[in-house]
């Protein structure tokens, strides 16, 4: 064997452990409970993957087994503290809930829990094929974040909210159903004290509930929502909001004029993604949570077979577009730090 053939072998195998070392050095810590004070850090936390809400509902850690990625955000000092679970959209993890989202509610002393529901599962963007991750998988996930960082000293259990970004507010907006709640067998009473759905796409569409009093819990919700966004078109979601506030459940509804969908990207530049899939905004399918009954929102009449069917074709779309706006983003962490500290005041 030549020196040549011998250096680059040796330079192989030597690129090679460090890259091995690299891949440890970045694989998450896996914990069961932060009851050991764990710092601000990367961690692994046991969740499932249920592919339905019928699935989600029989609780426990119903469908496959798997193991998400946390990003725990503490403010500085030793004492007591609000928390907030953060949850992406179909983009997956981006730098504004890694950086911007957790640098606002901490310096408001709010601790700050990421989740990665897709890297784990091998997904980098549903984007395109909604399909690849379920949406009530979602769910569980962010109920497992909620069973771990009630465990944390930190932590006060009483004072852990959920804000969710496009998708992800959808996960939000569902961690707020009180028959879902009921079905996750929190321990102690365990339950979320606030949540925050921001350009949600669960508005409209069947994932859209119809609304009644006792289906939402009585936490206060906010929606946050750009009038320009027509990825998830801000009219169903004023109107859900509308409902949900009158059926008994404390409503917020901060809208923000001239902004996108995802205005709080770092990246302002305005793309149109032409293969994503979007609801339209006068979809007229929701969902009864008690029966899981389809209904058409406008006449009333159930929708079953083929007439569901054609309602659900005619409801997709495809293509939106995304915008960072800085203006819009500072306005809307003011407004939800604002909303969570009032809600914490008052647990």
């Amino acid at each position: 064997m030549t020196s040549t053939k011998r250096f680059i072998r040796r330079m192989v195998a030597i690129l090679g452990a460090c890259a091995a070392l690299v891949a440890h050095a970045q694989a998450p810590e896996l914990v069961t409970s932060f009851a050991n004070g764990a710092p601000s850090g990367r961690y692994a936390f046991a969740s499932s993957t249920p592919r339905t809400l019928v699935e989600l509902m029989q609780g426990g850690q119903s469908g496959a087994a798997v193991n998400i990625v946390g990003n725990l955000f503490l403010p500085p000092g030793a004492d007591k503290v609000p928390a907030v679970v953060l949850v992406h959209g179909s983009g997956g993890i981006y730098s504004a809930v890694l950086d911007y989202w957790p640098k606002q509610f901490n310096a408001a002393g709010i601790a700050v829990f990421t989740i990665d529901m897709f890297g784990p599962r091998g997904v980098q963007s549903t984007t395109e094929d909604q399909s690849q991750v379920p949406f009530a998988a979602d769910v569980a996930d962010v109920f497992a974040a909620l069973r771990l960082l009630a465990t944390h000293p930190r932590i006060d259990s009483h004072r852990i909210a959920v804000m969710g970004f496009s998708r992800g507010g959808t996960a939000a907006l569902r961690a707020a159903v009180e028959r879902i709640i009921a079905s996750q067998k929190l321990p102690d009473g365990l339950r979320y004290a606030a949540f925050i759905s921001t350009y949600g796409g669960g508005c409209n569409g069947s994932f859209r509930l119809v609304v009644k009093p006792g289906v939402f819990s009585k936490a206060p919700i906010m929606f946050i929502h750009g009038d320009a966004d027509d990825y998830t078109p801000i009219a169903p979601c004023q109107e859900y909001a509308d409902k949900v506030g009158r059926a008994g459940t404390p409503v917020e509804f901060l809208m923000l004029d001239g902004a996108h969908h995802k205005f709080d990207s770092d990246d302002i530049k305005r793309h149109y993604l032409r293969g994503a899939t979007r609801t339209r905004a006068d979809c007229p399918i929701e969902t009864d949570i008690d029966t899981l009954y389809a209904y058409d929102r406008t006449t009333g009449a159930r929708l079953q077979g083929d007439a569901y069917t054609a309602a659900l074709k005619s409801c997709g779309a495809v293509g939106a577009t995304v915008e960072g706006n800085s203006r819009a983003r500072d306005k809307a962490a003011q407004a939800a730090v604002a909303f969570l500290k009032k809600t914490f005041a008052n647990s």
